[in-house]
């Protein structure tokens, strides 16, 4: 993999970019959000962290950006699903539910390009709340 621009891409050289050496034009981009990140489920805070991570991705399209809290930031026990998708950016992702509801994945094995989110966790917008800022 990549972390740097490729001669002859259609897309500017990126600081920092991880791009997929199958596809340049898939790439991500991952960076400190240096602000506090809370995380809550139907108004109740199930993450805090200062150490928060924004990845922004674009490969078919543009993705909204995900916010991955390091998992000691994460107040209850999450449960594994039995579920499982491949990135070929980060690797295998892992889901995970919250009183049996689906609301978190994560990249348990990720490559070792992208080994920042290793021990973090994403979880769904439409199934959280997440605020950034005191």
């Amino acid at each position: 993999m990549q972390t740097s621009g490729s001669a002859g891409s259609n897309f500017p050289s990126l600081e920092g970019a991880i791009r997929n050496p199958a596809n340049p034009n898939h790439l991500m981009v991952i960076r400190p959000i240096k602000r506090t990140v809370r995380v809550y489920v139907d108004g109740s805070l199930i993450a805090e962290t200062q150490n928060a991570l924004r990845v922004m991705e674009m490969g078919k399209s543009l993705y909204d950006p995900a916010i991955y809290i390091p998992a000691a930031d994460i107040i209850p026990t999450l449960d594994p699903v039995e579920k499982s998708t491949h990135c070929p950016l980060k690797g295998d992702a892992s889901y995970l539910a919250l009183n049996g509801n689906e609301i978190a994945w994560t990249y348990d094995r990720p490559f070792d390009v992208s080994k920042q989110l290793d021990g973090h966790f994403a979880f769904w917008p439409d199934k959280v709340k997440i605020t950034e800022g005191d």
